[in-house]
């Protein structure tokens, strides 16, 4: 499913038309994009949580040449399924 296909799924569920539908999805996204800029998690109780984590630096390799680099730290965003939607799946 891609995006386009959320969209539709959510306006055929919802009784909205696809432009609603549209914005509400980008609007959900904005809201949980914002919020782990800000470093605070989303808990989307029986869905998961988005978070962000922190890696340090570190050195790599390069496969092609064989010399090390280095690798800056950076903040990655991360999901974590909850039980609702585990058990769903399963």
């Amino acid at each position: 499913m891609n995006k386009q296909d959320l969209i539709s799924s959510v306006a055929d569920q919802s009784g909205l038309t696809k432009a609603d539908a549209g914005k509400a999805v980008e609007a959900v996204f904005d809201a949980i994009t914002a919020s782990l800029k800000k470093g605070d998690e989303v808990r989307l109780v029986g869905f998961g949580t988005f978070s962000v984590s922190q890696r340090k630096a570190s050195t790599g390799r390069n496969p092609r040449t064989g010399e090390t680099m280095a690798i800056k730290a950076s903040s990655q965003p991360k999901f974590k399924a909850g039980k609702g939607l585990k058990d769903s799946v399963n």
